[in-house]
């Protein structure tokens, strides 16, 4: 099966998102993206609630919270985020961090491809961006990491 065929490369909010592999192609059971994230980013904190989400740290340092605890993860970790858990990361140090993300099952990389072509900015738009994350069974519950 032609894998490429599907795959998708966007741009949101500095990030750039790389669907490896669209949950239509594994019968719903995963899907996989790669992220390039700028210093300093980090999405709000939120829960996935029907996927659980991994990450591999391929470069860069990033700092993950989940649910209170916080650790700082560098190239080769991993890091398992269980479904229904609030979290977030941020990338921290001067460069950015290249990762590669799992999300079991799959379909929320659809949310990165929605957002890109809506062109919906966090805070700005977060009416917008709430109601897109529901479709995808994310809740936002939090401001990001080092947010005043």
């Amino acid at each position: 099966m032609d894998q490429q065929a599907n795959a998708d490369t966007v741009k949101w909010m500095g990030t750039h998102y790389h669907i490896k592999l669209r949950s239509q192609n594994s019968g719903g059971s995963i899907g996989v993206f790669e992220s390039i994230d700028e210093p300093g980013y980090g999405p709000p904190r939120h829960i996935h609630h029907d996927a659980d989400e991994t990450f591999l740290i391929q470069s860069g340092d990033v700092e993950f919270w989940l649910e209170g605890d916080s650790k700082v993860c560098t190239s080769g970790d991993v890091v398992f985020i269980p479904r229904g858990k609030q979290h977030t990361f941020r990338v921290v140090g001067e460069r950015s961090a290249r990762m590669i993300t799992i999300m079991t099952p799959g379909g929320f990389e659809g949310f990165f491809l929605e957002m890109a072509a809506r062109d919906l900015k966090i805070p700005e738009d977060m009416v917008d961006v709430v109601s897109v994350g529901e479709k995808f069974n994310l809740t936002f519950t939090g401001p990001p990491l080092g947010a005043v």
